[in-house]
């Protein structure tokens, strides 16, 4: 696991593997909320410096990572998809609402901090070209509107490292979204060749 994102309030890990799944951790008033946890050995260390555990959010439904073992193990709550988390500055906006595929983003207006889960990546396989974040492929044909308009000073995801202090990065990613999948196209194959 790699370190990532480690911002006022907030830090992140990444599995340095092709899919990079990255996790999150943000702290409120001592009280620390996991977000798409993968699990390692150093987590229950990493939380204990940040505050107490309050609870592992999954703001994805198609895969649940180890957030249900993590909660279980910190004894907290997993809350799946939540529509909202109380006693909270986190506004949780629904993004993808397909049968298949269900997922919540978090913006966090006071520290302009947007966490997404899927819909938006930094690695390869989500962005075209030199894109610092690009839309999902499968969502590009339908970049989420809920996301339009959010100048996000953090976008924090769940595959990458985030995009810090660049809020120009999610709204080109979503105007550009479909006039890009040629581009995208062209270095998926490479992508997914591994090379």
């Amino acid at each position: 696991m790699k370190i990532v994102d480690e911002i006022a309030h907030a830090s992140g890990w990444i599995e340095e593997e092709r899919m990079a799944r990255t996790s999150h951790a943000l702290e409120v008033d001592g009280r620390v909320w996991l977000f798409d946890v993968v699990d390692w050995p150093e987590l229950d260390t990493r939380v204990g410096e940040l505050g107490e555990p309050a609870g592992v959010v999954q703001l994805l439904d198609r895969h649940g990572r180890d957030c249900a073992a993590v909660a279980r193990r910190l004894g907290v709550p997993h809350l799946v998809l939540p529509r909202q988390l109380p006693g909270t500055p986190f506004e949780l906006r629904p993004v993808v609402r397909f049968r298949w595929w269900r997922e919540v983003a978090l913006w966090w207006e006071e520290r302009r901090l947007l966490l997404v889960a899927d819909a938006l990546g930094t690695i390869p396989f989500f962005c075209a070209g030199a894109e610092p974040a690009g839309v999902h492929p499968f969502l590009r044909p339908w970049p989420p509107r809920s996301l339009r308009g959010i100048a996000a000073d953090h976008l924090l995801v769940g595959h990458g490292e985030g995009v810090h202090q660049h809020p120009a990065a999610l709204e080109s990613a979503l105007r550009t979204a479909r006039r890009r999948i040629p581009r995208l196209l062209l270095d998926l194959p490479r992508e997914l060749r591994g090379g």
